[in-house]
């Protein structure tokens, strides 16, 4: 019996571990919310988020939607571990160092520029619409981790890191956009404030103190100043973060690392899902001929889909002839391609983005179509890519012969 308690539990530890688990079980969220929004039960699913719960003490106290909490509270643990992947990999990690940092940091920057100008293309002359610029920029690491694994068995790992550091610098972008355009009517009072929280954070850290309570206690003065001033209030996840110490004088194990293990199970298999949930309900008995030629949709979709796969693969290329980065002699360049394509997969960050763009419900159709649209055509096409990849690489040549001085391994 205690063989087979071993086993289970090994296995369920295997199961959660494994990098394309998450990723799955967004999948299926996603799909649960078709489903929903399509049926007869979709009234109900909205009367449920919609119903407003009230917590808080005093002052601080909120009577909100479920759908609010899950976007303004839950996800800021979303963040927390965004911020714990990024001081990871940017203090010891594939961004360790100016060098290992820079060709990933601006292959994202690529492909944040490329979707932005794409969609404010697609978009020109329609003012209202132009606040979701930001929508198709941001790569969900988890959906392209898991249509990696699933499709690419035999990658080699330094394609698959490089995939890596592009999602985590492309996050990094999401949260400086988000800070940067995204608040509105910053309060200086509640600033000076944040700045109070953020100092004390700082002290932490350099006590080396490790109990997450203090830290967390913080987090929510630091998000009730975000909140009450004009900053959004996911930031102060990845600022709470950024002051967790990674590494503690007198023990082994990394402090930033335990906690992100623990925070990540919670993140992957409880809140990520309910916001995809919440989130992703495209009613499709609303969709029409129309919501697919809809600005947004075209900008969101094609953004993704043709935007991150040209800045992110042009950057890269760029990159290599110029031999600021450099690959081993088993990465082609269709892998290369392959990832630039997955970088399209935009689901979480690309749905949150849009939510805090319009709150007008037509409008937020016509972002989950392309948010979805975009992601699944980002998905089968790396398919394609990583499965007949030589073959592909031969009809372009026979198309255009000048590729080859510029894709040639």
């Amino acid at each position: 019996m205690t063989t087979e308690k071993k086993t289970f539990k090994q296995a369920l530890a295997a199961l959660l571990n494994n990098e394309a688990t998450g990723g799955v079980i967004m999948i299926l969220a996603m799909v649960a919310a078709i489903i929903c929004a399509n049926t007869p039960i979709k009234e109900g699913v909205e009367h449920l988020l919609a119903t407003n719960v009230n917590l808080g003490v005093g002052e601080f106290n909120f009577n909100k939607s479920i759908e609010w909490w899950v976007n303004d509270v839950l996800m800021v643990f979303f963040f927390l571990q965004v911020g714990l992947e990024l001081k990871g990999e940017m203090v010891e990690g594939s961004m360790s160092d100016a060098k290992s940092r820079l060709s990933p940091c601006l292959a994202a920057l690529g492909g944040i520029c490329c979707p932005a100008i794409l969609y404010s293309i697609l978009n020109h002359g329609k003012a209202e619409f132009m606040a979701g610029w930001a929508i198709p920029t941001a790569t969900d690491i988890a959906f392209a981790v898991c249509v990696l694994l699933l499709v690419s068995k035999n990658i080699p790992k330094s394609a698959k890191m490089f995939l890596l550091a592009i999602a985590i610098a492309d996050d990094l972008g999401a949260v400086v956009i988000i800070a940067l355009f995204y608040s509105q009517g910053v309060s200086l009072a509640m600033l000076g404030y944040a700045c109070i929280f953020i100092s004390l954070l700082y002290l932490l850290n350099k006590a080396q103190v490790v109990n997450f309570l203090p830290y967390l206690v913080l987090g929510i003065g630091l998000w009730l100043c975000f909140y009450n001033g004009g900053i959004h209030t996911t930031i102060a996840g990845v600022v709470v973060a950024f002051a967790y110490p990674m590494h503690v004088k007198g023990t082994q194990a990394s402090p930033l690392h335990r906690l992100s293990a623990a925070v990540t199970p919670w993140v992957n298999f409880f809140i990520l899902p309910l916001f995809a949930f919440a989130s992703a309900g495209l009613d499709l008995r609303g969709v029409t001929s129309e919501t697919f030629v809809h600005p947004i949709t075209l900008g969101v979709g094609l953004g993704l889909f043709l935007g991150k796969q040209i800045g992110i693969f042009a950057t890269t290329l760029a990159l290599m002839k110029i031999k600021v980065c450099q690959f081993p002699a088993t990465v082609t360049k269709m892998d290369l391609y392959g990832i630039s394509v997955l970088g399209g997969i935009g689901f979480t960050m690309a749905l949150f983005v849009g939510k805090i763009s319009f709150t007008d419900e037509t409008l937020q159709q016509a972002i989950r179509l392309g948010v979805i649209g975009g992601s699944v055509l980002s998905a089968l096409w790396a398919t394609v890519v990583f499965k007949y990849g030589r073959g592909l690489q031969k009809i372009i040549y026979k198309i255009c012969p000048c590729a080859k001085s510029v894709t040639a391994d």
